[in-house]
């Protein structure tokens, strides 16, 4: 039986989510399946008419409501979203204690901590949920070191721009 791994793809570079989902891809091809769970997504991933055709092996599910970008809502609004997103991490607990996918990608995740939803070691204790054999993908923006202690494997994606003179 393999051991399951912990992966964060952080970063201010583009591509954190394209590569989960390449993962999530990979990893349906093998016959295994994947749930993928978005935040602070606004529309996000979950009404693509295309990645819905993955399903049964690809599952996206999307908790919020709004398609506005979180830190733009009114108070009354986040604390109405915040608790969507709760929702989102008690099935993502869900997925871990069912063992019901071989990788579970929870996009942007890492975002929850920058706006104060949970903390590190609210989302500490929904790892410690995780089958031995299941992989977790998670990936945000911000990167601090009690996040990385986290996972088995960090990978930091940037942005570089270069200055071609003519």
């Amino acid at each position: 039986m393999k051991k399951g791994m912990i992966h964060i793809y952080s970063g201010d570079g583009h591509g954190k989510s394209p590569a989960a989902l390449g993962r999530a891809v990979q990893t349906a091809c093998k016959g295994e399946d994947v749930v993928i769970i978005q935040f602070l997504k606004g529309r996000g991933l979950a009404e693509s008419e295309f990645l819905k055709r993955l399903e049964p092996e690809i599952k996206i599910f999307r908790f919020e409501k709004s398609e506005e970008n979180f830190v733009n809502l009114s108070e009354e609004r986040k604390t109405e979203e915040c608790q969507n997103i709760r929702n989102g991490l008690n099935f993502a607990k869900k997925v871990m204690n069912t063992n019901e996918c071989s990788l579970l990608i929870m996009d942007e995740v890492l975002g929850l901590i920058d706006n104060g939803i949970i903390s590190v070691d609210e989302l500490k204790t929904l790892l410690a949920s995780k089958p031995e054999e299941m992989d977790i993908i998670m990936t945000g923006i911000t990167l601090n070191d009690d996040v990385c202690i986290l996972a088995d494997e960090v990978t930091k994606v940037e942005t570089m721009r270069f200055k071609i003179w003519e």
